[in-house]
C-alpha cells in the first residue's frame, strides 16, 4: 500500500472548489476500496493569496474531512511557486503525488490510471490532451505554434501537457533539487529522465468562475517557459546581427560601386529606413538581453520562492504524518 497525495494549487476558487474536493475525495476513496492505496492518501489545497473565501472554504473540508490540508501564501506568489510548495510539503510523506488545477477542467477520472501507470514502474505520468474542442481557434492555434517553436529551439516538452502529473517520491525529490526562481516546471520535469508514461484524457469546460490564465498570463508564461530553458533568443541576436553586418558590408559596396559611376541619387529614404531597422534590431536585442540579466539578478538573490502563512494539518517529523487539529485535540 503506497500513499498519494493530490496537490491542489487554487486561487480564488471559492466557487468550485467544495465540489471539487469532494470529487476528487470520491475518487482516492474508490481507488483505496480496491486496496491500491494507503487510507492515509489524502489533499494537500495551496492557496496561492486569494482574495475571495478559498481559505474559508479550505478550513470547512479539513472540519468535515480530516484528509483534507492546507497551505495558505502571505500573497500571490504564481501557480508554479503553489505547485513547488504542495510538492515540497508532500513529498515528506507521500510516495506519488498527483497535481490538478482547483477547476477539474483536466480529467480526475484518470487518476486511478496514473496511479496503475505508477505501479507499473512509471516515475512520471503525463496527463495529455487528446484534443483542443473547448479552446477558441486563438488559443488552439498558438498553442500549437508554441510547442513548435520550443521543439525548434531544442527545448524537450510533452505536447498538450500542461500541469497534470504524476510524480513519484523520487521523481519530486529530484525535481526540488532546482533551484531556480525563474521555474516553468512542464519544461523541467522531462529533464529528469525517470521512465514516463502518458495518460490521454478530454479536457471539459469550467464549472463555475474564471480563468485564472488570461492572454495576458498565457503570454508571460509562455515568454517565461523560453527564457527559463533555453538561450536560443540570444543566439538568434548574434545571428541577426552577423547577417546585418553582411547586408551592411553588401550595401557598402553597392553605394561606393554607385556613387564611383555617378548615379547617387540624393534622398533620405533609404537612409531613414536603415536606421530605424537598425534601430529597432538594436532595441529588441538590448530588451532580449536584458530579459535574461533581469533573470540572472532575481536568481542571485536567493529569495524565498513563497511565504506560508498559515497551514492546516502540521508536519509531523518524527511520524511521518500530518497531525490534524482533531488529532492534535484527543
Amino acid at each position: 500500500m503506497q500513499k498519494l497525495t493530490i496537490v491542489v494549487p487554487a486561487f480564488n476558487e471559492e466557487e468550485v472548489l467544495t465540489s471539487s474536493i469532494e470529487r476528487l475525495l470520491a475518487i482516492e476513496n474508490r481507488v483505496i476500496a480496491k486496496h491500491v492505496l494507503d487510507q492515509a492518501s489524502d489533499i494537500l489545497i495551496v492557496d496561492d493569496g486569494s482574495k475571495d473565501k478559498t481559505w474559508a472554504e479550505i478550513e470547512q473540508l479539513h472540519q468535515k474531512h480530516t484528509r483534507v490540508c492546507g497551505l495558505k501564501f502571505s500573497r500571490n506568489f504564481g501557480h508554479q511557486n503553489a505547485l513547488i510548495a504542495g510538492l515540497t510539503e508532500a513529498v515528506r510523506t507521500a510516495d506519488m503525488m498527483i497535481t490538478i488545477d482547483a477547476d477539474l477542467q483536466d480529467d480526475p477520472d484518470k487518476i486511478e490510471d496514473m496511479v496503475a501507470q505508477y505501479l507499473a514502474g512509471a516515475d512520471i505520468v503525463y496527463g495529455v490532451r487528446n484534443n483542443r474542442e473547448t479552446d477558441t481557434w486563438f488559443k488552439r492555434t498558438t498553442a500549437q505554434g508554441y510547442y513548435k517553436f520550443l521543439g525548434m529551439l531544442g527545448v524537450n516538452l510533452i505536447p498538450n501537457h500542461a500541469d497534470f502529473r504524476l510524480m513519484s517520491k523520487r521523481a519530486v525529490n529530484t525535481f526540488l533539487e532546482y533551484k531556480e526562481r525563474n521555474v516553468f516546471i512542464r519544461g523541467l520535469v522531462p529533464k529528469l529522465g525517470y521512465p514516463s508514461a502518458e495518460v490521454y484524457y478530454k479536457r471539459t469546460p469550467r464549472m463555475a468562475g474564471e480563468s485564472k490564465y488570461p492572454l495576458k498570463k498565457m503570454l508571460a508564461f509562455a515568454w517565461d517557459g523560453i527564457t527559463s530553458l533555453t538561450i536560443a533568443p540570444v543566439r538568434l541576436i548574434l545571428i541577426l546581427g552577423a547577417l546585418s553586418m553582411v547586408v551592411a558590408a553588401g550595401m557598402s559596396v553597392y553605394t561606393l560601386a554607385v556613387h564611383l559611376l555617378g548615379l547617387t541619387v540624393r534622398g533620405w529614404s533609404s537612409l531613414m529606413i536603415s536606421l530605424w531597422f537598425m534601430g529597432g534590431l538594436q532595441m529588441v536585442s538590448l530588451g532580449v538581453i536584458g530579459e535574461y540579466i533581469g533573470k540572472m539578478t532575481n536568481e542571485v538573490k536567493h529569495r524565498p520562492r513563497y511565504t506560508v502563512q498559515s497551514r492546516i494539518g502540521e508536519y509531523n517529523a518524527n511520524t511521518y504524518s500530518f497531525k490534524t487539529k482533531m488529532d492534535q485535540a484527543s
